[in-house]
């Protein structure tokens, strides 16, 4: 759909392409991909202090550099990818951040490992259901929880980073364990099929 069609949205998309196809493509929608939901991890980290839109805009500059976020690659970076990383102008270039993916690349590796997938993982905080609310206005949506700040703390006893409870409960909304669409949204009925 496009900005010109009349449907009632959530209003954080406004009327920017890049979020109007975001929001009623992805934003939301449960994934069960570990491969997919360790992305948005780390697009989410790379975000902290900065717009989502920021991130949003640069995913494919990303996907590049960091090798279509294929964690064995990214576990192994050494010296060399963090600086080839901080020369790359498509990217955030937040040596800290980078660092993080790197780490955290290690981290998924080891947790998928011992829990078999990142997926099953991270749903059995849900049950495997999505929590469906019932906002009617943004300002009733939280940042955190206690869902985010418990996954947050299990993600940092595995070893992750840049993973605080506002940063998990943004990742938990985009990919659908949580459905935080205005029940005034198109995408708040689309999003539970």
């Amino acid at each position: 759909m496009s900005k010109s069609e009349h449907v009632q949205r959530c209003s954080w998309c406004g009327e920017n392409e890049v979020y109007l196809k975001y929001h009623d493509r992805e934003w939301g929608m449960p994934c069960h991909s570990s491969k997919k939901l360790f992305e948005s991890l780390i697009l989410d980290g790379a975000q902290a202090g900065l717009s989502w839109i920021t991130i949003l805009k640069r995913r494919a500059a990303y996907r590049a550099a960091f090798d279509n976020f294929d964690a064995e690659k990214i576990a192994r970076y050494g010296k060399k990818d963090i600086e080839r990383l901080m020369a790359d102008s498509g990217i955030i270039r937040n040596r800290r951040k980078i660092e993080s993916a790197i780490g955290n690349a290690q981290a998924y590796l080891t947790l998928t490992e011992t829990e078999g997938s990142f997926s099953k993982w991270l749903w059995n905080f849900v049950d495997g259901k999505p929590v469906l609310n019932h906002w009617e206005d943004l300002s009733e949506i939280p940042v955190s929880t206690e869902l985010s700040e418990k996954i947050s703390k299990d993600l940092k006893k595995h070893g992750f980073s840049f993973v605080g409870p506002t940063i998990i409960y943004a990742w938990l909304q985009a990919e659908g364990l949580i459905n935080d669409h205005l029940v005034s949204c198109f995408r708040w009925k689309e999003c539970q099929k």
